[in-house]
């Protein structure tokens, strides 16, 4: 019991491992201060050193997979409850972060042929933007219905009762805690630029903190 809880805890902090060593990746993949206003044909990137580009590509992307060790720790949180449930939970969790870590690998990419693009003639330099919108950035809109679908799915399973939650975590699902951070955005752009472009990561910072938090609160007995 003692071995189970210890592991239950370390894939809790290596989910929230992965939350501050991603979002610092995309943090230098996608801030610059210049970012609000140059979304149009992804010319924020313009602005983003080439250091950045390539040091923010390798910290994201070997820090992805242990956001899959972090949906481990939620999937024990919620098992006690309905280990079906928590089974779809875990498994949107590691299917959103799959998708997550291919978008991932583009990024760098996408912002070199930015840096490029007075060198490339503007129809071709257009056409591969259009082909990465249609590849790579569709993607996005994919994770985002996965993560309503774990979001509900989270939800129910807290509400439903028995999980190691309180039920009052069932606000803090990652599709509210998604909107609020572009709502911050949409509200003080000045104070959003600095999360938006890490909102996923900002989300399950969140996330993994609340449910590390709730995790210590536990009797030993209880596990």
């Amino acid at each position: 019991m003692i071995v189970d809880k210890k592991k239950i805890f370390i894939a809790g902090l290596l989910g929230l491992f992965a939350s501050i060593i991603v979002g610092a990746g995309e943090f230098l993949l996608h801030f610059s201060p210049q970012i609000i206003g140059n979304a149009e044909n992804y010319q924020f990137f313009q602005f983003v050193s080439e250091n950045n580009l390539i040091t923010g590509h390798f910290l994201a992307v070997f820090a992805i997979p242990f956001y899959f060790v972090g949906y481990y720790h939620i999937y024990k949180m919620l098992e006690k409850g309905n280990k079906k449930l928590a089974s779809i939970v875990f498994g949107l969790g590691i299917l959103a972060f799959t998708i997550g870590g291919f978008w991932m690998t583009s990024r760098a990419f996408l912002g070199t042929i930015v840096h490029l693009q007075n060198d490339i003639d503007v129809n071709v330099y257009q056409k591969i933007l259009d082909n990465y919108t249609l590849i790579s950035e569709s993607l996005v809109q994919f994770l985002r219905i996965i993560i309503l679908l774990l979001s509900i799915f989270f939800s129910i399973t807290i509400l439903k009762g028995g999980t190691y939650y309180k039920k009052w975590m069932a606000i803090f699902n990652p599709i509210v805690l998604l909107i609020s951070v572009f709502a911050i955005y949409f509200i003080s752009p000045e104070i959003g630029k600095y999360i938006a472009p890490i909102a996923m990561n900002v989300v399950h910072f969140i996330l993994f903190s609340l449910s590390l938090y709730q995790f210590n609160k536990i009797k030993k007995s209880s596990l």
